[in-house]
């Protein structure tokens, strides 16, 4: 039997997603990063998650123009990469997804390599789409080498002629749109949840493919950041978790986020 919990605009299920993704209407966004390649405990009772099957559940429920984020990674097992997040990749693709973009997560904190191999210091972002996105707030928040200066420079094209960028002359900006890899540094408050995702990831991600009011879904809930920050900025918000103690973790901070502000929640996991 499912238990909803509704705080503000956020309804949170303790259950399987399996079971209650069919149940649910079109959401605007998924922003979540499902546990993979069995790269953290998550529980005695926990027996791992069939991915593939989520996300052909996942699919139908993404109203036109949205998106999926899903942030995984891949063990190595054997002397060998798994390659399990690239399946996933084209399994969404044969669930009549568009891979909008393959993003990066790069970390500051990387794990040990092995001796052949170099330090693992990035995870996926893949971002899947019905059709076009209808929403794109880019984050400008890079800092430009070329500030103050004209544009100039030229593009080559499929003829191997180059011809000039339609920018020339326009004056560069101070700040520039990310590149689609993020620099992120997960200091998550110790919530017990042992993968707690990265604020940045949650709040970057939001603001970059909604719009106050729209839908985030995280059917892998975890201790509750996606549902965090989608409540601070304004954003309906389902999430479920299957596991009774970080579903009780994920309803106590999203209700302390309710509470709170935008600034507290930033200033505490930004």
């Amino acid at each position: 039997m499912v238990e909803w919990v509704t705080i503000g605009n956020a309804r949170l299920a303790l259950g399987d997603c399996r079971d209650i993704l069919p149940t649910l209407g079109k959401v605007d966004a998924v922003v979540t990063s499902p546990p993979y390649d069995d790269l953290r405990t998550y529980g005695d009772a926990f027996n791992g998650v069939d991915c593939l099957q989520v996300i052909s559940l996942l699919a139908p429920q993404i109203a036109e123009g949205g998106v999926i984020m899903w942030n995984v990674a891949d063990a190595t097992k054997n002397g060998s990469e798994t390659g399990t997040s690239f399946r996933q990749a084209l399994h969404a693709m044969q669930c009549g997804l568009n891979l909008h973009d393959t993003m990066i997560y790069i970390k500051e904190n990387v794990n040990f390599p092995e001796s052949v191999r170099y330090f693992s210091g990035f995870e996926y972002m893949f971002m899947f789409s019905n059709g076009r996105p209808k929403t794109f707030n880019p984050i400008k928040d890079r800092r430009n080498k070329w500030a103050g200066t004209a544009m100039h420079g030229t593009d080559r094209q499929p003829d191997g002629s180059l011809k000039q960028i339609s920018g020339k002359g326009k004056i560069v900006e101070a700040q520039g749109m990310r590149f689609n890899y993020w620099l992120m540094t997960n200091n998550a408050p110790d919530t017990g949840h042992p993968a707690p995702m990265p604020y940045q990831m949650a709040h970057g991600h939001i603001a970059s493919w909604t719009n106050c009011g729209d839908i985030v879904l995280d059917p892998f809930l975890g201790s509750g950041t996606t549902g965090v920050a989608a409540v601070q900025m304004g954003r309906k918000f389902i999430g479920i978790e299957r596991e009774p103690k970080y579903f009780d973790i994920a309803v106590r901070r999203i209700e302390n986020a309710q509470r709170q502000g935008d600034f507290f929640i930033q200033g505490a996991a930004a």
